[in-house]
């Protein structure tokens, strides 16, 4: 990293959506799945209008799922909206052809004018495979092959590439080519430590499902990745880590839980008929609402809580999605979570400092320790929420001095602690010697 290089520690919040279908079990066919893509649709417009960040779309080949064509669903959504960003959630690659992955994925890229990104991964389900030809020993080189050559289509238009599992390219070139240059690709992943240390070496930024236990327990795979990405000359602004969480955002806490969990229930004891899993009980329920637990469910101040816990016990995310859809929650719910909840926690983070930003002065190794300075700026445009009320915008610029402490142990991040000096940056945004004056003098 050099002196001054900016970079910025936003984190983007959205939703991604496996666009559940309802099934009727006597038939075993969908019911009314072209209404649940209009509402589907309906639910990214809103979303876009409330001034959620991202939308994600998942990809499955399944009869409880609509989703098994991602890139035609977010470009019908690219037509609609008018800022908010489209991907995949993920792109199953393995059984893909890269070719025409970049190519939908570039058209929904026009389509929105420059608002397309790809989150690519192997999948948490195998019907892709025997569905596209495939054969379930190659899980490893289909991913890895088919993920050097869309990397490769990204970089020139004209591509010279041969692998084992795809006919050879011989300067062929692939069309459209999108607005973004390049356009964003993340790597999916689970809690395979290999992967992280890929998606690192590759300087792509990252994406984790975290979907049971405790965020934390993730740590040392997103250090993994970081050092993985700063020894192979990657910068860390480049390394974005992005968290897919099972949420939901209601009126208060009592309401959250009793509305997600009959579906979040219904899904996962199903899924766990298939992979071995004992059904699930409220009590795991419950166990994963605690403030390490890995679900995002309650009220909006008890969910901005356990998001500021997230960041801090992973070492600062750059992006957090709500993935709703696994408690098949009826459509208007879905649409107040989205409109009263995930809207105002948006405004919350970025209200009060809209143009906030990290700027990096010197870094400093000493012995096992290496020391970051840095400076929080921004304006103060917008009101803050405090215990003692709100204190209304000065407009005051802020530069706060801060530092970034990496222990290290064997070339590794043993821990990560991040200081900024709060009594600064009341001093500079006006504020007097204690909230409540601040709130009063306005």
């Amino acid at each position: 990293m050099h002196a001054n290089e900016n970079f910025t520690r936003y984190m983007e919040i959205g939703i991604d959506s496996f666009v559940a279908a309802s099934i009727d079990r006597k038939t075993g066919q969908a019911t009314k799945p072209a209404r649940q893509l209009r509402e589907l649709l309906e639910a990214i417009t809103l979303a876009d209008e409330v001034g959620l960040d991202v939308f994600g779309i998942g990809e499955h080949h399944r009869l409880e799922f609509l989703d098994s064509a991602p890139a035609v669903i977010l470009a019908a959504a690219a037509a609609r909206t008018r800022h908010i960003r489209l991907t995949s959630a993920v792109t199953v690659l393995s059984a893909a052809d890269p070719v025409r992955v970049f190519q939908e994925f570039a058209t929904v890229d026009l389509i929105s004018n420059g608002r397309a990104e790809i989150v690519v991964g192997r999948g948490s389900f195998i019907e892709a495979y025997p569905l596209f030809g495939l054969d379930l020993k190659d899980y490893d080189s289909l991913f890895a092959e088919k993920l050097d050559l869309l990397l490769q289509i990204r970089e020139q238009t004209h591509v010279h590439w041969s692998g084992k599992h795809r006919a050879s390219l011989n300067g062929d070139g692939v069309y459209p080519r999108p607005v973004q240059n390049p356009l964003p690709i993340w790597l999916g992943v689970g809690g395979t430590p290999a992967s992280f240390a890929r998606a690192g070496a590759l300087g792509l930024p990252l994406m984790v499902a975290i979907i049971g236990g405790e965020h934390r327990r993730f740590r040392p795979l997103i250090d993994l990745y970081r050092e993985a990405g700063l020894r192979a000359g990657h910068s860390l602004e480049k390394l974005k880590v992005g968290i897919h969480s099972l949420g939901y955002v209601a009126d208060d806490f009592t309401t959250a839980a009793p509305d997600f969990f009959p579906g979040y229930a219904k899904s996962f004891t199903e899924i766990g008929k298939e992979r071995g899993w004992p059904p699930v009980t409220r009590a795991h329920f419950d166990a994963l609402l605690t403030p390490t637990g890995a679900l995002l469910v309650g009220d909006s101040e008890t969910v901005v809580e356990k998001i500021l816990q997230v960041n801090e016990a992973l070492g600062g995310i750059s992006r957090l999605t709500f993935q709703m859809s696994v408690a098949a929650l009826p459509h208007e719910k879905m649409l107040r979570a989205i409109e009263l909840h995930l809207g105002d926690l948006v405004v919350g983070f970025a209200k009060s400092f809209p143009d906030v930003h990290r700027e990096l002065h010197r870094v400093n190794v000493l012995g096992n320790v290496v020391a970051v300075e840095l400076s929080i700026q921004g304006t103060f445009r917008g009101p803050m929420e405090t215990p003692a009320g709100v204190i209304q915008p000065t407009g005051a610029k802020v530069d706060i001095p801060c530092a970034d402490f990496f222990y290290m142990r064997n070339g590794k991040i043993e821990r990560f602690d991040c200081y900024p000096a709060a009594s600064i940056m009341l001093k500079q945004m006006g504020v007097l010697p204690d909230f409540a004056s601040a709130v009063n003098r306005h």
